[in-house]
C-alpha cells in the first residue's frame, strides 16, 4: 500500500529536521545555500510556478544549464506534486520541441544559455501555455503563452508552506532517454525510485557521508548526474558542485581543488583526455573516489588515473530507466575492464535468445536486471514497454558475460544503438539528417571502436549519381541538424553498401572492415 512520501521534502527538509541545517548543501558559481537556504528556497520556486498554474502530477519541461535555478527547480516541481521533465540542453530546437510536444507540458523553463533552442521549441508546441526564462527577456512564441523572466515567476506566488502530499508511488521524475530502440522516450519515475537509488547504490556502495563534496562531469539533465549531485549528496546531509560551463579537464581539476571534492564523478571519455591534459599530478589529492558509468572504462584509463592522480575509479553500468547504477566495482575490489557486481537490492539474470537463464561462467547473454528504482514505464510507448519490462525485469539490450570471480563484463549491444561519450545516439536519427544532404542516395551509421574500445558513430555514404561528396562538409551539416554529439566522427564515401538479398544493410560487414579508430 502506498504510503506518503515527497522526495523534494526528503532531500530538504527532512535533512534541517535532522539537523544538518546550517551546512552548506550547494556550491553554485554565485556562491553556496545551506540546507535552511535550500529549503526555503525550493518553497519560494514551488509558490512561483503554483502562482502560474503548474498543478499536481503535470510535466513541466526544464532546458537549463547547471546552476541553482535548475537545482531548485527540479526539487520545487515535485515538492508541489507536480513532474520535474530536466531535457539535454545539447538538443536543437526542433529536438527539444519534440520532446516538449510529446510531453504535454503547459511550462517549459529555460536559462539563457539556450535562448533560441527554447524559443524554437515553444513555438512549435500547441499545449505551451507558459513560457519562463532564468537570466534573459524571453519571447511570447505564439498567441496564448506568456513569457516571464524567472524573477517573474517567482513573483507569481507566496512560497508553498508544506509539500504536496505525495505517495511514494506518484510521478515524480520523467528522464527522456533513446534507450534500446533508438527514438525518445519519457522514463517516468516515481518519489520511491530516488530514495531507493540514495539508499543504495549512494549509500552501500558509494559509501556517502555528510562530509563529503560531490562533482560531477554528467549534468543534472542525465539519471546520472542527478543522481551524483543531487539524490546523494542530498540524502545525507554532503553538499554538491554544480558547474554550468562545459567540463575541461582543467575545469573539472580547478574546481576539485576550489571546492574540495572528495568524490569525483566522470565517464570514460572525460578520464582519458585527464590523463592526457597537463594539469597537476596532485590535482585530485582531495578526491576520496572516483566513479565512471556511461558506457566501458578501458582498463588502462583504470590504471592510468591511479597511477597517476592516486585516484581508484569504480567503474559501473546505469540506465536511465533505472536512475542509476546497478553493477558497479567496490572500492579496493575493482576488476578493471569489468561493470564489477550487482548492487544491493538489485537482481541480475543473463539470458539466452530462447529466454533460459545462464546460470555459469563464460556464456554470454542478454543482461536483464530488477530493481524497485526500475521506471514505471515509458510515455505513451505501449509496444516498446512490452519489449522491454516484463514482471518485476527489465531488459536491457546489453550482452554481458560473468566471470569466474563473479564479476560481470559488457560485451556491448545487442542493437544498433550506440552509446557515444556516456550518451545514447540513434543511428536512424542519424541517417534520416544525412539523407536530407542533397549529394547522398544512401547513408548508413555504425559504431566503430576507437583505440580505448569506445565507440564513436561513422557514417558510410553513397554518393547520387554525379554527385561530389565532401566528408567534413557533410559532418559540418549534421552538426547543424543534429546535437553536436550525434554527429559522425567520420564519414566514409562507398560506391554501394554491403547488403543482404532482401536488401537489408549488412552493418556488421561495415564494422568489421573499418579499421580502429584513432
Amino acid at each position: 500500500m502506498s504510503e506518503l512520501f515527497n522526495a523534494a521534502e526528503y532531500l530538504t527538509e527532512s535533512r534541517v529536521s535532522a539537523g544538518d541545517g546550517a551546512r552548506t548543501a550547494v556550491h553554485h558559481p554565485r556562491g553556496t545555500l545551506t540546507y535552511s537556504e535550500l529549503a526555503a528556497e525550493v518553497r519560494r520556486v514551488a509558490g512561483g510556478l503554483a502562482g502560474i498554474g503548474v498543478r499536481p502530477e503535470e510535466r513541466v519541461v526544464l532546458c537549463m544549464a547547471d546552476d541553482v535555478e535548475l537545482f531548485t527547480g527540479i526539487l520545487a516541481t515535485m515538492y508541489l506534486g507536480a513532474v520535474a521533465v530536466p531535457c539535454s540542453t545539447m538538443l536543437t530546437g526542433a529536438e527539444l520541441g519534440t520532446l516538449v510536444v510529446d510531453s504535454r507540458a503547459r511550462v517549459l523553463i529555460g536559462s539563457h544559455q539556450f535562448t533560441e533552442a527554447v524559443h524554437s521549441a515553444a513555438a512549435s508546441a500547441p499545449d505551451l501555455r507558459q513560457l519562463v526564462l532564468a537570466g534573459a527577456d524571453p519571447v511570447a512564441p505564439a498567441p496564448g503563452v506568456s513569457a516571464l523572466t524567472w524573477e517573474q515567476m517567482l513573483a507569481a506566488g507566496a512560497p508553498l508552506e508544506a509539500a504536496y502530499p505525495t505517495w511514494d508511488e506518484s510521478p515524480a521524475l520523467w528522464l527522456y532517454t533513446s534507450g534500446t530502440t533508438g527514438k525518445p522516450k519519457g522514463a517516468m519515475h516515481r518519489h520511491a525510485d530516488i530514495r531507493y537509488v540514495a539508499e543504495t547504490y549512494g549509500q552501500q556502495v558509494l559509501g556517502i557521508r555528510p562530509d563529503d563534496v560531490c562533482l560531477s562531469v554528467a549534468k543534472l539533465f542525465f539519471a546520472y548526474g542527478i543522481g551524483n549531485s543531487m539524490f546523494f549528496p542530498l540524502s545525507v546531509g554532503a553538499s554538491a558542485v554544480l558547474q554550468p560551463a562545459r567540463p575541461t579537464p582543467d575545469l573539472i581539476a580547478s574546481d576539485a581543488r576550489t571546492y574540495g571534492a572528495t568524490l569525483l564523478f566522470g565517464v570514460p571519455s572525460f578520464w582519458g583526455p585527464l590523463l592526457a591534459a597537463d594539469v597537476p599530478d596532485d590535482a585530485l589529492a582531495g578526491v576520496r573516489q572516483g566513479v565512471s558509468a556511461g558506457e566501458t572504462l578501458p582498463a588502462r584509463m583504470f590504471t592510468g588515473i591511479r597511477d597517476r592522480f592516486g585516484v581508484e575509479i569504480l567503474d559501473g553500468i546505469g540506465s536511465t530507466e533505472a536512475l542509476h547504477i546497478f553493477i558497479s566495482n567496490r572500492p579496493g575490489a575493482v576488476v578493471p575492464g569489468s561493470s564489477g557486481f550487482p548492487v544491493p537490492g538489485y537482481e541480475i539474470e543473463l539470458r539466452r535468445t530462447d529466454g533460459s537463464v545462464i546460470s555459469g561462467t563464460g556464456e554470454s547473454g542478454m543482461l536483464w536486471i530488477s530493481g524497485d528504482s526500475i521506471c514505471t514505464g515509458y510515455w505513451c510507448r505501449t509496444a516498446v514497454n512490452r519489449q522491454v519490462f516484463q514482471g518485476e525485469w527489465m531488459r536491457t539490450g546489453d550482452q554481458y558475460v560473468r566471470n569466474d570471480d563473479g564479476s560481470l563484463t559488457c560485451l556491448g549491444r545487442t542493437d544498433d544503438v550506440l552509446k557515444v561519450g556516456g550518451i545514447w545516439v540513434a543511428p536512424a536519427e542519424v541517417e534520416s539528417r544525412l539523407l536530407e544532404h542533397p549529394a547522398l542516395a544512401e547513408a548508413v551509421v555504425v559504431g566503430i571502436p576507437d583505440a580505448d574500445g569506445l565507440d564513436k558513430p561513422v557514417a558510410y555514404v553513397v554518393p547520387r549519381a554525379g554527385a561530389v561528396v565532401d566528408p567534413d562538409e557533410v559532418v559540418a551539416f549534421c552538426r547543424a541538424g543534429l546535437a553536436s554529439f550525434k554527429r559522425p566522427r567520420s564519414v566514409i564515401v562507398v560506391e554501394e553498401l554491403p547488403k543482404t538479398a532482401t536488401g537489408k544493410v549488412q552493418r556488421y560487414r561495415l564494422r568489421q572492415n573499418h579499421p580502429v579508430t584513432a
